[in-house]
């Protein structure tokens, strides 16, 4: 039978990016580097994936090296794969306030089987990027932190966006991580592309730790609210 594991694990087996970036701006591809995301990834998805059952997206921005940079599974740290997901992770153990956030959610929410049997994570820009800077070290980057980036990855967004909606998702709501940027992208490309008919954006999690840390758990709720109207 082909499951949701097997189409999700497929995708993330075929993601690659063969354009040209601008200067000093580097691909992050885990599942094609010699880490252990692919292997902990498909662990994952044969574990909460394998059936049929009907599932909402979540987009984020793009991975981030300490979580899904790391483990292949959004918003998934290798601390939360070992202690939530109870998946073994061969590597070295990164923190990423986000990851620690969404796992919260989950909890609050009822749990991993029961959040994941109803929703799918991933980004609206699957592969993450870096920048290194003066001083050598290498740092994050979001899709959108220049338009020569944004107009760069723009055509490998549009694909990458069809093909996980091709998974076999919902396109009645899709839930947006980012209130600024990311939900201003992504709802003008819905307009232009008709991906879904709505799209629900909610604070980002690196936003809520860093910044509205004593509102967690206001945020917590809002989030539940928000996908408790589209439960299947």
């Amino acid at each position: 039978m082909n499951t949701f594991a097997d189409r999700i694990i497929a995708f993330n087996q075929q993601l690659e990016f063969t354009g040209a970036l601008p200067p000093g701006i580097s691909i992050m591809n885990p599942f094609k580097e010699s880490g252990p995301a692919m292997q902990v990834s498909s662990q994952f998805y044969r574990k909460y994936y394998s059936d049929e059952h009907p599932r909402h997206l979540i987009l984020g921005i793009n991975p981030g090296r300490f979580g899904s940079g790391m483990t292949g599974v959004s918003f998934t740290d290798p601390k939360r794969m070992i202690n939530q997901c109870q998946i073994a992770f061969p590597g070295a153990m990164t923190h990423e306030p986000s990851s620690e956030y969404v796992y919260a959610m989950i909890n609050a929410f009822g749990g991993i089987a029961e959040f994941y049997q109803q929703f799918y994570i991933h980004s609206v820009c699957p592969l993450g990027f870096t920048i290194t800077g003066d001083n050598g070290k290498e740092t994050n980057y979001n899709y959108y932190d220049t338009p020569a980036l944004q107009k760069a990855v723009y055509p490998f967004i549009v694909e990458n966006i069809q093909k996980q909606i091709d998974i076999g998702f919902e396109t009645d709501v899709c839930f947006c991580f980012g209130t600024g940027k990311n939900e201003a992208f992504l709802k003008k490309l819905n307009d232009e592309k008709q991906f879904f008919k709505q799209i629900v954006a909610l604070e980002h999690p690196r936003y809520i730790m860093q910044y509205k840390a004593k509102s967690k758990q206001d945020y917590i709720a809002k989030y539940i609210r928000e996908f408790s109207k589209v439960l299947l």
